[in-house]
């Protein structure tokens, strides 16, 4: 098959079920040795070939019963309703890895992904304030989540940290703040406080570019 070119540029969110600092990052095991979250991205800068991919938006919900690297995870994408179905098509080729290269991001989650259930289409609220540490997203009937910042335990101010990964396949750097999740799609979950970062990516079939 010939590899299509492509970019996805723009607002990236990880929130997930493990404690603040995400394990994976660390290559350690999930704090609660499961992993349950979702990656979300509102779309800035994109294509897919000749489909321009500009303000699309997509989260993707996950179940891992161990480490993430050790396979056998369930997902379910939810593309925001006003994509067009060349807009969609894209997307879903993107995700599915094959035209990225191996050891890359979407390549890597095709290759651990065992279930994939059928898709939503549904609008997608997204809020995102990196530098705030603040981000939520809205899929009225199927996702309810909000990233704030951590809290110091005795003050109760703001706590700021950052994760650098200069060979990181998801991004290089990220500002670690925290998630309450509520899921009742195909993936049914919810984390009252669990691990979030927010970031601005450039994912390309070559992996990270920015």
């Amino acid at each position: 098959m010939t590899r299509i070119d492509w970019v996805l540029a723009g607002e990236w969110i990880k929130s997930c079920s493990c404690a603040f600092g995400c394990p994976c990052d660390f290559n350690a095991r999930p704090t609660q040795g499961w992993c349950r979250g979702l990656l979300a991205m509102n779309v800035t800068q994109g294509r897919f070939g000749d489909v321009v991919l500009d303000g699309v938006k997509f989260v993707v919900m996950v179940d891992f019963p161990g480490p993430l690297h050790e396979g056998h995870g369930t997902v379910q994408p939810i593309v925001d309703e006003g994509a067009t179905p060349s807009q969609r098509e894209a997307l879903f080729a993107i995700m599915s890895g094959e035209h990225s290269a191996e050891g890359t991001l979407f390549h890597i989650t095709s290759v651990i992904t065992e279930t994939m259930l059928d898709p939503i289409f549904a609008p997608i609220e997204f809020r995102f304030d990196r530098e705030g540490r603040r981000a939520a997203i809205s899929v009225p009937g199927v996702l309810e989540t909000e990233t704030q910042p951590i809290k110091n335990p005795v003050t109760g101010a703001p706590h700021r940290i950052q994760v650098v990964m200069p060979e990181g396949f998801e991004h290089r750097e990220a500002e670690v703040a925290s998630a309450w999740i509520s899921s009742t799609g195909g993936i049914r979950f919810d984390v009252p406080e669990g691990h979030s970062s927010l970031t601005h990516v450039r994912q390309t079939p070559e992996g990270v570019a920015a």
